[in-house]
């Protein structure tokens, strides 16, 4: 067979099993026999000329040429997709699934709301919204649109940015009328820090002060968390002082479980940004999402042009 013989069928069942590591699995979602599976890949591995996958009897793993073809069916695959949508689009109200990464917190404290009202004028589109805290592969996990908190490398994907995030030094009254109100920066040191262990660099508190100079303070603290959540949790059961973002502590400092620590004295703000997969950036429930975002994203607690 050469590259002639090449069917989307073909690579649409090498992707999933990629994916799913397993023959059976796959051939059950696609609702025929393990052999015809087990043909479709030969056959590709033969009109690609070198092998794709290493089986064993419990997992199929990718070879590293079938890595790299992977990446690019997903890109194939999806340009098929976006052609047909895009006829769609042409002439019927947009419809379908978009897939939306967003940071946990963040995700679960407003875009899931904003999600919602999003569906109520769109009632046909469908929202997959993946919460995670990492910086995954898009095209690879076959999400449309990422709404990221902090800055980004260098990436192919088109960035918007919707503006920065401003965070405040906070802590519980509880927390505070037993150790005190630090009366400046250098007194820091000598709190108890909820540290967020994901965060590069967490061990140094930055802080702008009222003339605008960086000030770098060494905190520590016997507690450290992962999750956005988890800090707002400790904050407001008194377990130290810390950064937190407006959006994710805005309730908490209005009805008063949490105090502003040093006002005057602010920790760098984060950009926010939304990477959308270029390739996708056309489709029109795609772009009706994007638009929606940029235009509420802006009006969270805290959320202020760059």
């Amino acid at each position: 067979m050469d590259n002639t013989g090449l069917s989307l069928d073909r690579m649409r069942t090498f992707v999933r099993v990629a994916e799913r590591g397993n023959l059976s699995m796959v051939a059950r979602e696609l609702g025929v026999g393990q052999s015809t599976v087990t043909r479709h890949l030969n056959e590709l591995e033969q009109a690609v000329g070198v092998p794709l996958l290493s089986r064993t009897t419990r997992r199929v793993t990718l070879t590293d040429e079938g890595s790299r073809y992977y990446t690019n069916c997903l890109q194939i695959l999806r340009l098929v997709e976006q052609a047909a949508e895009e006829a769609r689009d042409a002439r019927q109200a947009p419809a379908g699934a978009v897939r939306l990464s967003c940071t946990a917190a963040l995700g679960v404290m407003h875009i899931t709301r904003l999600i919602f009202d999003f569906q109520d004028k769109h009632p046909d589109i469908r929202v997959d919204l993946n919460l995670t805290d990492e910086r995954i592969d898009l095209v690879r996990e076959g999400v449309d649109v990422a709404l990221r908190l902090g800055p980004l490398a260098d990436s192919a994907m088109k960035l918007h940015a919707l503006g920065e995030s401003h965070r405040l030094l906070v802590g519980a009254p509880s927390y505070l009328s037993v150790h005190g109100w630090p009366e400046g920066p250098a007194d820091l040191s000598r709190y108890e820090t909820v540290i967020m262990s994901n965060v590069a660099g967490s061990d140094q508190l930055v802080l702008s002060s009222p003339d605008g100079t960086s000030l770098m303070i060494p905190v520590s603290g016997k507690l450290r968390v992962d999750h956005g959540l988890a800090a707002r949790k400790a904050l407001a059961a008194g377990r130290g002082i810390g950064p937190a973002h407006l959006w994710l502590v805005h309730d908490l400092l209005d009805d008063g479980q949490l105090e502003v620590v040093l006002g005057d004295y602010r920790p760098l703000p984060v950009p926010v940004s939304l990477l959308i997969v270029p390739e996708r950036a056309a489709i029109a429930r795609v772009r009706l999402l994007v638009d929606f975002l940029v235009a509420e994203v802006s009006k969270l607690p805290g959320i202020r042009p760059s």
